[in-house]
């Protein structure tokens, strides 16, 4: 049974480390669209941050699809019509917040529209996200947040100050919260029910397609849920040796156009 969807992370998975679309990776997602493919980019970023490759690689047109928040909101690319839309509440994000404070780790919340920290000494890893998914970033305290529909929060600090702030979560954080590990300072917080898997197949379904129809390409932990529930799983040559446990394929790495590889390999031929 032929290959129809195909879900592909961005970052060490679709970008090289260049963070560039190679030539090859282009050609081969508009050789897949021409096949009657569905190129789905799914990515922890918001909307904001896949914009510009939505574009590029010509995926902003009718019948297209777009996973972002890690699974926690799905829209058409060209109508921005959302399919899911999986948000935080307000009693979520105190909670969250005042853990922060509680392990001294900073943290941001993140809407479609920008980024928020109550941290008056803003992380230098909320700006270095700001500038990775092209938002702006603003300072509010935790009672300006009340009517903010936040999708996702992040922990993000130095890597050994996370890690240290992660071996102290409460156990009960793991039961009501999707908690995934994206970057070595960056900590993901979603609803529990949010995760790429859940929207692949959510999508996969909207469209009529069997789990064997279905392909997932990524590199890291917050990839393994939808590697798990897709037919073909495909793991980057540069992703995690634990993710690779679970592949049906592992293609070239992200600098040699792994992704264009597995088209090319697995879904074209």
């Amino acid at each position: 049974m032929s290959i129809k969807l195909v879900a592909v992370d961005i970052d060490g998975t679709l970008l090289n480390n260049q963070k560039e679309i190679t030539p090859q990776v282009f050609e081969a997602v508009q050789e897949a669209k021409a096949a009657g493919v569905k190129i789905v980019i799914a990515t922890g970023r918001p909307i904001a941050g896949v914009e510009q490759l939505l574009a590029e690689l010509k995926l902003n047109q009718e019948g297209n699809y777009v996973i972002t928040f890690n699974g926690g909101l799905v829209q058409d690319t060209a109508t921005g019509q959302e399919l899911i839309k999986e948000t935080l509440s307000y009693e979520d994000y105190l909670d969250l917040e005042f853990l922060s404070r509680k392990l001294q780790v900073h943290m941001h919340a993140i809407t479609k529209d920008g980024i928020y920290t109550a941290n008056r000494d803003i992380g230098k890893y909320t700006i270095y996200e700001s500038n990775l998914v092209n938002m702006p970033v603003f300072y509010r305290t935790p009672e300006e947040m009340a009517d903010k529909e936040i999708v996702k929060v992040m922990f993000i600090d130095e890597p050994d100050i996370l890690d240290a702030a992660i071996a102290k979560l409460p156990a009960e954080l793991q039961e009501k919260y999707t908690l995934v590990k994206s970057a070595p300072f960056y900590l993901e917080v979603v609803k529990k029910s949010v995760h790429k898997g859940a929207a692949v197949l959510h999508l996969a379904e909207k469209l009529g397609l069997s789990i064997e129809e279905t392909m997932a390409i990524g590199d890291e932990e917050n990839d393994r849920a939808m590697l798990e529930v897709v037919g073909n799983p495909v793991v980057m040559e540069n992703g995690r040796e634990e993710l690779k446990k679970i592949a049906k394929y592992i293609t070239k790495s992200n600098d040699e156009s792994g992704v264009a590889h597995a088209i090319r390999e697995w879904v074209l031929k």
